[in-house]
């Protein structure tokens, strides 16, 4: 194993090598833009999981692998003539200097909250300076990326919209809206409505519960993950149960588990 210390020059050196067109790796060669940009949002959850787990190896490994996506998305727009790493670089740079005046200018913010509103001013501003030179109608809505995890999406689609007023005043009429979506589900389930339209009210009460979150505070995709990862701790916890009766799931019903899944819950 080599001992010589690697630099950020060595990594954009290995990946022009990954992609030179006689010598590279056929997988990198063939690799385009669209092709990798699911590796960078998997590597993106694979940082947040290691920091979940408080797993610094990890964490170093899986921060690694997320530069890498970068140096990689960077070297296939600089074979196109689009950008390279160091406009990359320069872009980046060039944003946090501009919206930390108050740490590169004179300006002054008192404190974390204050920050945070300063921040989505100027972003805001920056939105509009760029619809008015595209000629694009401005919205609330704008650069609400269409990528991120639906839950994600939603409240920052409702922050937007809050910010200019439109919003419930009252955490009681999200939840009272919570249980009118409820009846239309319902309805719609009962009556025999195609599944495009149960799919639409569906669709309607999770948003609903997001915009529920977001009143309450609460990160929505964490609290399902929380969920998740509790939902499968007590099931184990009943296949354990049930492997002690000499059982498995499928031979055991829904009525055995049920009561089984009651136990765990009390042994929690």
């Amino acid at each position: 194993m080599t001992t010589q210390q690697y630099t950020l020059e060595d990594l954009l050196a290995i990946m022009a090598k990954l992609r030179h067109p006689e010598n590279g790796c056929p997988w990198d060669m063939k690799q385009t833009l669209e092709t990798v940009s699911p590796y960078a949002i998997e590597e993106a959850y694979e940082v947040d999981e290691a920091i979940r787990n408080q797993d610094m190896p990890s964490l170093k490994a899986e921060l690694g692998d997320l530069l890498f996506q970068t140096i990689f998305q960077a070297r296939i727009a600089e074979e196109s003539n689009l950008f390279d790493f160091q406009d990359v670089v320069h872009g980046i740079c060039e944003k946090m200097v501009r919206r930390h005046p108050h740490v590169f200018g004179d300006s002054r913010i008192e404190n974390a909250a204050a920050q945070t509103i300063a921040w989505e001013s100027q972003k805001a501003n920056e939105r509009e300076i760029q619809t008015k030179e595209t000629g694009s109608i401005i919205s609330a809505l704008d650069g609400v990326a269409k990528g991120l995890p639906a839950l994600l999406r939603a409240v920052k689609l409702q922050n937007r919209a809050a910010r200019v007023g439109f919003d419930w005043p009252e955490t009681i009429q999200v939840i009272e809206k919570i249980e009118e979506e409820c009846a239309e589900l319902l309805h719609e389930v009962n009556s025999g409505k195609s599944a495009d339209k149960i799919k639409e009210e569906f669709g309607d009460l999770l948003f609903v519960m997001s915009n529920l979150a977001r009143h309450l505070k609460l990160e929505p995709e964490q609290c399902l993950r929380e969920a998740n990862v509790k939902f499968e701790r007590r099931f184990q916890a009943v296949e354990l149960k049930l492997r002690a009766l000499g059982k498995t799931p499928a031979q055991s019903n829904l009525e055995e588990m049920d009561a089984l899944w009651d136990q765990v819950k009390a042994e929690e």
